[in-house]
């Protein structure tokens, strides 16, 4: 018998944006074919939770949530270093897939506005993707901190166990600021796509968008909300709504 795979913790978020005339998208990455776990599947940006987001070194880059507060919503079973390390896990991998930083400085305001200093935050993510830079080592050179107040829990999803790569998934929701765009592609992502809950499983159901059940019980999950600001009430979100874009589908 085939010993089953422990599960690595993991962190995804559902980043969201608002459409005209109230409406909401959802923002998909198609995986590069050749990796080893989803490859060619449409999911959202994430990835598995390392030591270092844990680490008190990185707790204290971390604003807008204690670790006793993310513990209270993750369960008790972890410590509340682990339980921030989902929230600052998926901060650092929604920035190293598709760029995009939910940040603050240290008097609170978030980036990119904070960077009148004149940061070079492109050549550090490039640094960052090669492995010659850390994310810790990148928001204490930029003088910035995780925002955390910026994810929102949403569900948890486990790999089934007859799987040879699982993960122990927690879901995080997020809104994509006005001042900032995810790149298109990157090395973990061959394709993006912005699309409305409905559309997304209209194409999953006519096999052109391949998604994994998780991805797809979001989706549906989303669907039931006709605006962006109802899904924020749901879920006690607390950040700023920004203005409404026309629908792209890209």
């Amino acid at each position: 018998m085939r010993e089953v795979q422990k599960p690595r913790q993991a962190a995804t978020v559902l980043l969201l944006r608002p459409v005209e005339p109230n409406g909401f998208e959802v923002f998909l990455t198609r995986r590069p074919d050749e990796m080893a776990f989803l490859g060619g599947m449409y999911c959202f940006p994430g990835g598995a939770v390392r030591k270092d987001d844990c680490a008190s070194a990185m707790l204290r880059l971390s604003h807008g949530l204690s670790p006793a507060g993310a513990r209270r919503t993750i369960g008790a079973h972890f410590s509340p270093p682990e339980a921030l390390g989902f929230w600052i896990a998926g901060i650092r991998e929604l920035f190293e897939e598709v760029g995009i930083l939910f940040a603050v400085d240290h008097s609170g305001k978030t980036w990119p506005a904070a960077r009148e200093r004149g940061h070079n935050l492109p050549d550090k993510h490039a640094a960052l993707l090669k492995k010659t830079l850390t994310f810790r080592s990148l928001l204490e050179d930029e003088e910035l901190l995780c925002d955390a107040s910026r994810l929102v829990y949403f569900s948890h999803w486990q790999t089934p166990e007859q799987s040879s790569i699982r993960f122990d998934t927690r879901f995080f929701i997020a809104v994509l600021p006005d001042d900032q765009h995810p790149f298109p592609a990157s090395p973990e992502v061959s394709r993006s796509l912005w699309l409305t809950p409905d559309r997304a499983l209209e194409l999953f159901a006519k096999d052109q968008l391949p998604l994994i059940f998780p991805t797809f019980a979001s989706l549906r999950t989303l669907a039931d909300f006709d605006s962006l600001e109802a899904v924020l009430k749901e879920y006690g979100f607390n950040c700023a709504q920004p203005k409404p874009k026309q629908p792209t589908g890209r």
